[in-house]
């Protein structure tokens, strides 16, 4: 399924001219009970002041963002892969913000995509690779899946979109 699949990486402009899909996106997630770093209710000005600040990330040269779009060239996901470290981790990112929107899910797009981070990521030097996801979701199950270990739980790490409170879960994957 993933041969119509398009990975792209987007410059500070590229996501501010598609800002209204990624923040689509987004929302979408979130609406959707993703523990992406907000809370209900999420409008889509919040989604937008979100990307306009990974934007500006981007121009800094701090981060790396992926969108996979299909053969229409709609977006139907993104990543990010968070390269500014301190000074004495120059060998090491973290990986945020795997965002599937419900129409494209068991397409292949977040595999997709993490292919694609993992690829830029050693192409930057970079051998390990970090992230953290709420416990118990159907995103541990998938960065099981795709090889990556996970450390350990942080219990009451966070709030879920409905104000839950939730464990996360720690992983790691060597390139």
């Amino acid at each position: 399924m993933t041969s119509s699949l398009h990975i792209h990486s987007l410059s500070r402009e590229a996501i501010l001219y598609h800002i209204d899909s990624l923040a689509d996106i987004l929302e979408n997630c979130v609406s959707g009970g993703a523990s992406v770093s907000f809370i209900l209710p999420f409008t889509p000005e919040k989604a937008r002041q979100f990307w306009l600040g990974v934007a500006e990330s981007v121009g800094r040269q701090e981060r790396t963002v992926l969108a996979c779009s299909d053969e229409r060239e709609a977006f139907l996901g993104t990543v990010q892969l968070i390269t500014d470290q301190p000074e004495n981790q120059p060998h090491r990112a973290d990986v945020a913000k795997l965002l599937v929107h419900e129409k494209a899910r068991r397409r292949g797009v977040a595999m997709a995509l993490m292919d694609a981070l993992e690829s830029v990521a050693q192409n930057q030097g970079k051998s390990v690779l970090v992230l953290d996801t709420a416990t118990g979701s159907g995103a541990e199950t998938f960065y099981q899946r795709a090889g990556w270990q996970k450390v350990g739980e942080i219990p009451r790490y966070a709030l879920m979109p409905d104000g839950e409170m939730t464990a996360t879960s720690v992983f790691y994957k060597f390139l």
